[in-house]
This record gives C-alpha cells, structure tokens and sequence, in this order.
C-alpha cells in the first residue's frame, strides 16, 4: 500500500535529499516550499522517474497562519517530515525581535500547529513524526544563541509529543545533523569550512543523502520500537 508523507522544507538541500530518497522507495510526496520555485520544480523533474504522485504546497511557515495553507491541501497521510528552517548568524546583542519571532515561528510554533491539525489525519496504526533539528539544540552554540533557541524547543516537543501518541501508534522521533554540506554553508569561507572539518572527529562535513538515509530508516518498521529519540549525526562531534 503506497504512503503519503508530507516533507516541508523540500526545497533545501537536506529536504530535497530527502525526497528523492523516499521517491526512490515509493513514497508519494507533498512537498512544501516557500520562496524557492526553481528548486522545486528542479527537484519535481528529478522525481519523475520514480513514478509517484508528488503534490506541491506553497506556504509561509514564518507567518503565524502560514500552516494552515498546508493543512488545506493535506488528504491521505503517513508521516510527517519537519525540515522547514531558517537562522540568524551573530551575538544576542544583535539579534532584532522580528529576527526571533520568524524563528520561533518557523521552528517551532509552526510545526507545533501543523502537527496538532494533522494528527487526525495520521490514521495509519504505523504513522511517523521525524523532525530535523540541530545540533546545536543538544549542545548550544556562542552567535546562535536563537537558533540553538529554536532547536532546543523541538527536542522538547519530540521528546514530549512522542509519550502523548504512542499509544495510537504513532512514532516520533528526531534528527540532529551536526555540520552538513548544504547551500546554507555557503555564508562560510573556506577557510572556516576548513577550521570547521578540523574540529570533527571524522574531518569532513555530513552529506544531505546520510540525514535523508537515517530518515528512511526511521519511517520503515526496522525503527517500530524507536520514539521519542533524538538521533545526533555528526560525525563524532559534541558526542
């Protein structure tokens, strides 16, 4: 029986790994973005090959009703992929108010409310809830300071949220990718990318499609008795 998962965020580098891997293996797709139009259609020509049904959603999960444009174009459902994101690179000091708010709604009042409306909608016995947070929600990082913030939240909302739905069957987990090569990076000089693959373990930055594997793994029922947990990728770093 083929299943409908929802990613948001898909037109970022770790949520169009993501899609493609789950395409690769039959998922049927929503797909939500916002701002970037030629990366999902860039993204729903890679698709085509899989043969699924791929069904794109435009909102603006910054926006405090921004979800309700995805809950509206949501029917069948089997999981749910959180991968929304945005950051704010500087000291506290700096940081502006509506910098904080489009942070917080992004990271966490959206996909608080977006799950709340779509729970009814995971029927299946077998349904997921994975959300891609940080690294640094485990450990904090000086100048991102509301990031860390944000991501701290999510942990607490998966590790909350998962006790309250265990029971209907519903898994929900998380993912914190340490440093990954994304478009995100690109902020980033090479030499700080440099000084960056030196501080880990492994010497070198994770890749999109090892978050987008670790998310197969926990949506298939090889991960049936994982929830509530918080699977840090980040090539031994801050273990």
């Amino acid at each position: 029986m083929s299943k409908y998962i929802l990613i948001t965020g898909a037109s970022g580098g770790i949520g169009k790994a993501i899609a493609i891997k789950l395409a690769s293996e039959g998922y049927h797709l929503y797909l939500h973005f916002h701002q970037n139009e030629e990366a999902i259609k860039s993204l729903f020509e890679m698709l085509k090959s899989y043969g699924g049904e791929y069904i794109p959603i435009r909102a603006d999960l910054s926006k405090p009703e921004g979800y309700k444009s995805v809950v509206e174009n949501i029917f069948s459902l089997d999981g749910i992929v959180h991968c929304s994101g945005n950051s704010f690179y500087g000291l506290l000091t700096d940081l502006e108010q509506r910098e904080a708010e489009s942070l917080m709604q992004v990271h966490v009042i959206s996909p608080l409310m977006l799950t709340k409306e779509l729970l009814p909608k995971l029927t299946n016995k077998k349904s997921n809830i994975i959300v891609i947070t940080s690294i640094w929600g485990q450990t904090g990082a000086s100048c991102e300071v509301a990031y860390s913030t944000a991501k701290g939240a999510q942990i607490s909302f998966v590790k909350a949220l998962s006790k309250e739905v265990a029971l209907s069957g519903i898994r929900v987990n998380a993912i914190a990718p340490g440093v990954v090569d994304t478009p995100m990076m690109a902020r980033f000089n090479n030499q700080d990318l440099e000084d960056l693959k030196n501080e880990i373990p492994m010497g070198r930055m994770g890749l999109p499609e090892e978050i987008a594997e670790s998310v197969f793994f926990l949506l298939s029922d090889k991960a049936s008795y994982i929830t509530g947990h918080i699977l840090a990728i980040n090539g031994g770093w801050y273990t």
